[in-house]
């Protein structure tokens, strides 16, 4: 792959990874809720989620998906259903997890399971394996287009789960969190939006 190429595909990737969507807000919302530490399986469930899903698209879903286009569809509203669910739980928490709390973070399997009905998931993989691969060496500029994803994902959740647990002290009034976990509900449903055009 060209310099230029794999430059343009790096910042593709650290916009799409940095910038807010569900997977970034949620993890904001469990760092202020549950700390850094609690907050660590939820990040790799994310991670491997998504480079799993990543990889099969590479692989050749996303050809699937322009085959039979109700089955991407029936994933959409999967997701999004999925999503407004996940965003009353966020808007609902009133206090802030600890290990007496029924509330938890979400775990390594279910984010990662998430990610396969995550919208903004779904559009920055397909989008990066039908512009960042070549029809001459597909599997090699795939397994690039991976690698750099993975590179720059840890980095930009690790940046919000951060940001999070650094809110904790300003939160721990229960007005305050009340609000925020409600803002951070309506900013998980709004995330879902752009992906539903």
């Amino acid at each position: 792959m060209p310099v230029d190429v794999l430059l343009a595909l790096a910042a593709f990737a650290v916009t799409a990874a940095v910038t807010p969507g569900p997977n970034n807000i949620m993890l904001l919302a469990s760092g202020v809720n549950f700390g850094f530490t609690r907050t660590i399986p939820h990040m790799a469930g994310i991670l491997f989620g998504f480079i799993v899903m990543l990889s099969a698209v590479g692989a050749g879903l996303g050809v699937l998906f322009k085959t039979f286009p109700l089955l991407h569809t029936v994933l959409k509203v999967a997701g999004v259903v999925y999503l407004v669910y996940l965003a009353w739980r966020v808007a609902m928490s009133r206090s802030m997890g600890d290990a007496k709390a029924k509330a938890r973070p979400m775990s390594l399997i279910e984010a990662a399971a998430f990610q396969w009905v995550n919208p903004k998931a779904w559009v920055m993989g397909v989008t990066a394996m039908s512009v960042y691969t070549r029809p001459d060496a597909p599997l090699m500029t795939a397994a690039i287009v991976v690698a750099v994803f993975a590179a720059v994902t840890v980095p930009a959740i690790t940046l919000w789960a951060v940001f999070g647990t650094g809110l904790r002290d300003f939160l721990s009034d229960p007005v305050r969190l009340k609000w925020f976990n409600i803002a951070m509900g309506l900013a998980l449903v709004a995330s879902v939006a752009p992906m539903l055009r």
